[in-house]
Parts: C-alpha cells; sequence; structure tokens
C-alpha cells in the first residue's frame, strides 16, 4: 500500500507540473473527503469559537445532504486546541498528517494562526480563517475569509472621526496582549497621526487574556476622557474578558454618547451572556449583522436554528466568513475536480459566493475576500442595528498602506507571481 500512495502522489505532483489535474492522491482514494475543524472548545477563548465548530458541522451536514462532493461524503474532524497556543499547533498537524484532511477550517486568536502558520506551510494544507486579523501576513496555504484592517479597523476609526460618529479627537486603544491588537493598533496609530492626531490624543493599553478586574482601567478611561476632547474607545479584546470590561463601564456609568465603544471582537455570540441594556449605543465594526435583512440572511438564520434546535442561539460575521469560505472551497473543489491542495488553491481565485448582506463575495489572488464593511450600535436585544455601511465591498489588504515598509509589497499567489511580499510594480502605482 506504501508503494502504490507514493506512486500516486508522485502522479499528482506530475499533473500539477504539467499544468493538469490528473491522478490520484490517497485522500481522493479514500472513502470520505475529510474536513478538519480547529477552534477551541474549552478556554477562555470557547466562548467565540464553539459557535463556528457548530456552524462548521451544519454546512457539512448541508454538503452531505445535497450529495456530499466528487460522488463522496465529507467528514468532519473536530478536535479541540482548548485556547492553548502551541496546542494548535500539534492538533493542525495531527489533523493533516494523522487524520488526513483534505483543508482545515479553523482559528480565531492570531496568535492561534501563528502557530499554525509554518505546520501548514511544511505541509502543503489549506486553512481557511475566518476572523478579522491585523493583516502584515501573506501566505500560500492561508485564505483570510475575516476582515483585514482596511475592511474593519481603519473605517471603524473614520467613522468615528466623522460628524455621524461623533467628531473623536482622542482615542484609546484597548486590546487583549497579543499580536492582533498590538499590529492593528501600530497601524491606527500611523493612521491618527496622519489625520493629525498627536500621540498625546492615544491611550494605549493591553491586558491578559481571560483579564476580569477592570476597575481601575475603565477608571482611567474615565479621566482620560474629561479633558475637553471629544473621546472615543477602540477595543480590540478577545474572548470573554469582554463580559467583565463591559459590566465595569455600565458600573461605572459610561455611556455611549458620553465615551463610545467600538469594538472588533464583540458580535452577537459575546453579547448572548449580557444584560446589553446599559451597553445601548456602544459600537461593532464587521462585516454582517445578524439583523440584517436580505433574503440570503433569512435563509442562513432558519437553517441554523433548523439545525441547532435553539431559536435563542445567534449568528455572526465569523460564521458568515466559515459560510462563504466553505461553500468557496467546494466550488473549486467542484472545478479542479480533487481535493488536491495546489490545484484547489489555482481554482479559488476568482471564486464567487452569495454573501449574506445581499452582496457577492469574491477570492481575490492575494488570498483576501471583497467584503462590505457595517458599524452597528448594540441593541437591548443584544443586536445591532446598523448605523454606517460601505456603498460596495471592499477588497482586502495584506499589508497595510499606512505602515511604511508594508505600504510598498503586494500579494499574488497566482502563477507566475507566486509572491505574498513582493514589491508592487511601478505599473500599480507607489
Amino acid at each position: 500500500m506504501g508503494k502504490v500512495r507514493r506512486l500516486s502522489r508522485t502522479l499528482a505532483i506530475a499533473g500539477v507540473a504539467a499544468g493538469t489535474w490528473f491522478g490520484a492522491t490517497a485522500a481522493q482514494a479514500a472513502d470520505t473527503i475529510k474536513v478538519g475543524i480547529l477552534h477551541s472548545l474549552s478556554g477562555t477563548m470557547a466562548i467565540s469559537e464553539t459557535t463556528l465548530k457548530d456552524a462548521m458541522l451544519m454546512l457539512i451536514e448541508q454538503q452531505n445532504a445535497k450529495g456530499g462532493l466528487l460522488g463522496k461524503k465529507l467528514e468532519a474532524v473536530v478536535v479541540d486546541p482548548a485556547s492553548n497556543w502551541p496546542l494548535f499547533a500539534e492538533k493542525a498537524r495531527e489533523l493533516i498528517t494523522g487524520d488526513k484532511v483534505d483543508v482545515v477550517f479553523g482559528c480565531w486568536t492570531s496568535v492561534s494562526r501563528k502557530s499554525v502558520l509554518p505546520v501548514f506551510e511544511e505541509l502543503n494544507s489549506l486553512l481557511f480563517y475566518p476572523v478579522q486579523y491585523e493583516g502584515e501576513e501573506s501566505s500560500r496555504n492561508v485564505f483570510y475569509t475575516g476582515a483585514a484592517p482596511n475592511q474593519q479597523a481603519i473605517p471603524a476609526v473614520e467613522y468615528l472621526m466623522s460628524e455621524d460618529g461623533g467628531g473623536a479627537t482622542r482615542f484609546a486603544l484597548l486590546g487583549t496582549d497579543y499580536v492582533y491588537p498590538r499590529t492593528t493598533n501600530k497601524i491606527l496609530r500611523a493612521f491618527l497621526n496622519a489625520k493629525g492626531i498627536a500621540d498625546e490624543d492615544i491611550l494605549e493599553e493591553y491586558t491578559p487574556f481571560g483579564h476580569s478586574d477592570w476597575q481601575t482601567i475603565v477608571s482611567n478611561l474615565k479621566e482620560f476622557s474629561s479633558q475637553g476632547k471629544k473621546t472615543a474607545v477602540v477595543s480590540t479584546i478577545n474572548g470573554d474578558a469582554n463580559v467583565p470590561f463591559y459590566k465595569e463601564l455600565a458600573n461605572q456609568g459610561i455611556k455611549a454618547e458620553d465615551l463610545p465603544v467600538v469594538a472588533f471582537s464583540v458580535g452577537e455570540e459575546e453579547l448572548a451572556g449580557l444584560d446589553t441594556t446599559p451597553l445601548v449605543g456602544h459600537l461593532a465594526a464587521w462585516n454582517y449583522f445578524m439583523s440584517v435583512d436580505t433574503p440570503e440572511n433569512d435563509a442562513f438564520i432558519e437553517a441554523w436554528h433548523g439545525y441547532i434546535k435553539d431559536e435563542k442561539r445567534v449568528t455572526n460575521d465569523p460564521m458568515e466568513a466559515h459560510y462563504i469560505g466553505f461553500n468557496m472551497w467546494v466550488q473549486a473543489v467542484k472545478q479542479a475536480g480533487t481535493t488536491n491542495v495546489d490545484a484547489v488553491r489555482q481554482a479559488m481565485y476568482g471564486q464567487q459566493v452569495k454573501n449574506l448582506t445581499g452582496g457577492v463575495a469574491e477570492m481575490h489572488v492575494n488570498h483576501h475576500l471583497s467584503k462590505p464593511v457595517l458599524i452597528g450600535e448594540i441593541q437591548d436585544d443584544g443586536q445591532f442595528e446598523t448605523v454606517w455601511e460601505t456603498s460596495g465591498t471592499v477588497i482586502g489588504d495584506a499589508w497595510s498602506d499606512f505602515i511604511p515598509e508594508s505600504a510598498k509589497l503586494t500579494a499574488d499567489w497566482t502563477y507566475p507571481w507566486v509572491c505574498g511580499n513582493c514589491e508592487k510594480p511601478k505599473y500599480l502605482g507607489n
């Protein structure tokens, strides 16, 4: 059997080199097509990631009800990396080499994505990453279906600075202490400086995962915002630390009209465990809200409630990202006629899927989606009312225009370009 598998792999590689996708891999010869699900089901990130596991199981069940893929059923392989960043890498390797999965959907925090990245690149497997992130990365083995900073963080701060958003001229950047908040805030500080906001008008503070004692920090926020300039808070706080943070805002009587908070990691799922009455008016920036009124969203919510058998369970932005990414992967596999990673990767470029907000998501050669940007106000029922949105979709940038060393870079993974951090050709400008 070992000789047969090695021969099959050789034929597949030869097919790639020739520009055709003939030959059968060991995975194709199996009875099922295996889909890895790499989300924390315990620990500090379980509050956000468990629902993504459930969403993936629903999508796989739906596809199997349609007859599966390439004549085979999809098989979900679920692991729990338990909010333990090194364990993410171990579980990723286990999925790829042990379980022989054909693709992986997973991770939430950027530190978990950074942990698994070398594994996916070493073993040439595909990860679909469904959460907003800091950019400043481009891998041929990752499709980033969540928002890049130009699809969330930058538009949110522009809104806060606008007349409609309150005209803020002072900003508190609060984040969990890891790569996503720190890199996002590096970009935001550069953006704010470019808009004439001095460093003395930017407060930046970080707390550990699971942080629970917010009294001092919120008191400092009140002091920072009492110095005669309209102030706003930009939150990159992740996981279950959001629950005591928002409770402390309410305890100290901070209202949105006085000190608005815009969050990038708080959606319907995180608000589900809170009394949101004191939080009405605070903001979140995403690419999807459950409250969006479209036929596509209505159908998705109905299917979700039917699958989970609980009409109180909410939907959220990363679920939509998995919905888009999964359906694009299915289309790419059908187009390629194989689950071979190199074939599927090339077939992904230009794939289009209707998003849930009434538009169309497209996968670009930089491995990012085109997405709308929505800013919503928290309502007393834990939902969001959209107060601002882009007129169309925005293409995600792998590299930020506000970081000098990044502004000159581009990502294009199509042959023969195949580069994630090349300098932009002159004909592209810059």
